[in-house]
């Protein structure tokens, strides 16, 4: 953990380069700068700073990451569920996913006021983040500790963040959002909160690539389609595979179910996440693969199909269904 000293020191840095970055609002009115390649929403890049530059990984973390709006939620609950299967299966109505948002049971890597992960005594420790691979704190990168990164069809995405944002208000002044067509410009020129998405999500294939053993690589309508799979997988790729007799009891199935879309909708659903900016409410409306045929156009769905062509071109399994 920081002391007094390394946050002061912090924020004279941040201050001094936020000074030299290139800086633009987000169609949502949120100001944004651009390190590393990377778009940032600035009100939280001090932070995210802060953390790749104190953050310690240990060989038995486990990373969590994704853009904005492809299945964060879901993915916090299932490493969750997964890794503390030996204790809160014991006993299903004592599942803290009974009660909490999965929010509140894996930090982000930047929330260095949460002590449920930092100070945890027993592995492993779960933590998400959204910034690019490259832009990882030095510790995650160069530790064992595993990575599990799951993307998402970059429209179904945007339709998903455009909801999110709408219903959470970050800038007191939000007048002057733009409207769905100059939002879906921004996104195709890769200004978008950690985007472009194109080179988040190459960084972390290019990753898997290199090191499958260190990062997992997942995507979001996979999962859709045979969570029980996925489920497994995990739990493998985490090194905690499931036993003969914890499949013969249905346990695969019942973390998988317990995890769904609709069993985590009305928990805790009043309440707020993130210091009170995002109402729980918000992290679920549908969770549907395809719901951006309900409000984009023909032509946008082409351009999209176009611009993923160019950008993921060489890397074959990054194709999404348009």
């Amino acid at each position: 953990m920081e002391n007094k000293q390394d946050t002061k020191e912090d924020d004279e840095f941040s201050e001094s380069l936020l000074q030299t970055l290139e800086q633009q609002t987000y169609w949502d009115v949120s100001p944004m700068v651009k390190y590393q390649g990377f778009w940032y929403v600035k009100r939280f890049f001090r932070r995210e700073l802060t953390a790749h530059k104190h953050f310690k990984a240990k060989d038995s973390d486990v990373i969590l990451s994704t853009l904005h709006k492809a299945g964060t939620t879901w993915l916090k609950a299932l490493a969750f569920s997964i890794t503390n299967r030996g204790t809160i299966y014991r006993d299903i109505d004592q599942n803290p996913l009974l009660t909490c948002n999965p929010h509140k049971l894996v930090p982000f890597a930047f929330e260095e006021n949460n002590t449920n992960q930092f100070d945890k005594p027993t592995d492993p420790r779960i933590f998400a983040t959204h910034v690019p691979f490259k832009v990882l704190a030095d510790s995650i990168r160069e530790s064992a500790c595993k990575i599990i990164y799951v993307c998402r069809n970059p429209l179904d995405m945007f339709v998903s963040a455009r909801h999110f944002l709408t219903a959470n208000k970050l800038e007191k002044d939000h007048t002057g959002q733009l409207g769905l067509d100059e939002s879906f410009d921004m996104v195709c020129e890769g200004t978008q909160p950690y985007g472009p998405f194109w080179e988040h999500m190459t960084g972390y294939w290019n990753a898997h690539l290199e090191n499958p053993r260190k990062v997992l690589f997942l995507k979001y309508e996979d999962m859709k389609e045979d969570i029980v799979f996925n489920v497994k997988k995990i739990a493998d790729f985490l090194g905690c595979p499931f036993s003969s007799e914890e499949e013969e009891r249905g346990m695969v199935e019942e973390i998988s179910k317990m995890c769904s879309f609709l069993s985590l909708k009305n928990v805790d659903n009043n309440g707020y996440s993130f210091r009170g900016l995002f109402k729980n409410s918000t992290f679920f409306r549908k969770g549907e693969v395809g719901d951006w045929s309900n409000y984009l156009t023909p032509a946008m769905a082409e351009r999209m199909k176009k611009l993923m062509e160019i950008k993921f071109q060489g890397s074959p399994s990054l194709t999404f269904k348009i």
